[in-house]
């Protein structure tokens, strides 16, 4: 099981050990990688999908992502400041997308593009034949409906422990990437990024497996 490019810690290799040492007649596995914005739970779920499918399953990372609401219509509902918020997101969307790929059959769902700041329909797809999803997002393990719901769904569900002041350095990174003066960075970290990490940590279930996102790489 070779990862390209990149050294990845123990942690993450026996996670996806594990993941690809699954039963092959189950059915399609679903994985969970939650944690608080900009954790490091992509990173962790291509990771770990490269190396299962390195192993010689067929794996998909499914980003939950696109399903933030459109800027519009969180303007309309005065929420646009919040957005990444649970409250901010399809969520009943993306329950329906996880019972679909439950059921193992070819689906086709949305991505976000972050550098356009909105969310593409049908821009992913996973293929019947793929048996195991990744799927990574900061509500998949929060005990707010109807996010709850959720985790009588995941398989193997992985938390991704992130300290905050890791979180805040890595969200204000993120704002100066597109564009945002130090001090616009700073504000959108500490006024909306930062206060939905905390409520996430406050209100997370119980994981199979803790990752710190020190350990993703040696």
């Amino acid at each position: 099981m070779n990862l390209p490019e990149l050294v990845y810690s123990s942690a993450v290799t026996d996670l996806a050990r594990r993941i690809a040492d699954l039963p092959r007649d189950h059915g399609r596995w679903l994985v969970a990688v939650a944690g608080g914005p900009a954790g490091g739970k992509s990173v962790l779920a291509a990771a770990i999908t490269t190396a299962v499918n390195d192993a010689g399953r067929t794996a998909r990372a499914i980003p939950m992502d696109g399903f933030h609401l459109d800027n519009s219509i969180l303007a309309a509902r005065g929420l646009r400041a919040r957005k990444g918020a649970p409250e901010t997101f399809d969520a009943e969307g993306f329950i329906n997308l996880m019972h679909r790929l439950k059921n193992g059959n070819e689906v086709v769902y949305p991505l976000f593009d972050r550098s356009r700041d909105l969310a593409v329909a049908g821009a992913g797809v996973i293929e019947a034949s793929c048996d195991v999803a990744i799927v990574d997002g900061n509500y998949l393990l929060f005990v707010e409906a109807p996010w709850s719901s959720l985790g009588q769904l995941w398989d193997l569900s992985v938390w991704l422990d992130t300290p905050e002041a890791e979180l805040r350095d890595r969200l204000v990174q993120r704002w100066l990437d597109h564009d945002h003066t130090p001090e616009e960075a700073l504000a959108r970290a500490e006024s909306n990024d930062l206060p939905n990490a905390r409520r996430i940590l406050a209100a997370r279930l119980p994981a199979d497996v803790t990752i710190s996102a020190r350990d993703i790489k040696k």
